[in-house]
């Protein structure tokens, strides 16, 4: 079977930002509020940083549920990893995700300027500076036969796409939350059904899963 290069819950506004203006340490998503854009998955059961029992089950516990399948590796952009620009200068800076990351896997960390790996738990990054071809055939090697798992920011997923590299996508959007402005997935779905079918899922609890897969 092949190697899948696949996107997983990512989130984006009903103007379709993945994130918003003025991203900081304090701020990972700038002016836009994980809390809203995220609330459909942090309430189900199968969210990672659930804390406490419970949670719905359903469609969106389901896709939440399917985030690790077979995942051997992560591929993202140097914004989803931290906020700086520029030449690294603070090492000590290890992601937003403390000691215990999310991935459980290598993950390749797209920039333009050199920096060492680390490992945190069962997470080891790598940062990479070649292009998007050049990064999925790293990937796709470390994840030994399993697929890889975009995880964006936006501008990220776009380059991916821009250089047909993408075999599938699940993209979560969100009715309630208008950005206006900041790192932009798409205006329109549509502007992907040349190239993949699409199926537009309703959730009860409000946002639609729009799922791509190539055509």
């Amino acid at each position: 079977m092949p190697q899948l290069l696949r996107v997983q819950n990512f989130n984006v506004s009903s103007d379709g930002f993945g994130a918003g203006e003025n991203q900081s340490l304090e701020r990972p998503f700038g002016h836009a509020d994980p809390g809203t854009m995220f609330a459909w998955a942090g309430a189900t059961a199968s969210w990672p940083n659930r804390t406490d029992p419970g949670g719905s089950r359903g469609l969106d516990d389901y896709l939440t549920r399917d985030f690790a399948h077979n995942i051997g590796a992560e591929i993202m952009g140097r914004n989803k990893f931290g906020p700086q620009r520029g030449p690294w200068q603070d090492h000590e800076w290890q992601g937003w995700w403390g000691d215990e990351p999310p991935f459980h896997t290598p993950v390749f960390v797209m920039t333009h300027h050199q920096r060492p790996s680390f490992t945190l738990s069962d997470t080891t990054f790598h940062f990479v500076t070649g292009d998007p071809t050049d990064v999925l055939a790293q990937a796709r090697e470390a994840a030994q036969g399993k697929d890889v798992r975009l995880g964006g920011g936006a501008a990220t997923i776009r380059e991916f796409l821009d250089a047909d590299l993408v075999d599938t996508l699940h993209v979560a959007v969100s009715p309630g939350v208008k950005l206006g402005s900041g790192s932009r997935l798409w205006e329109s779905p549509d502007e992907l059904l040349d190239r993949f079918h699409c199926d537009v899922v309703p959730s009860p609890s409000g946002v639609t899963h729009h799922l791509f897969w190539r055509r």
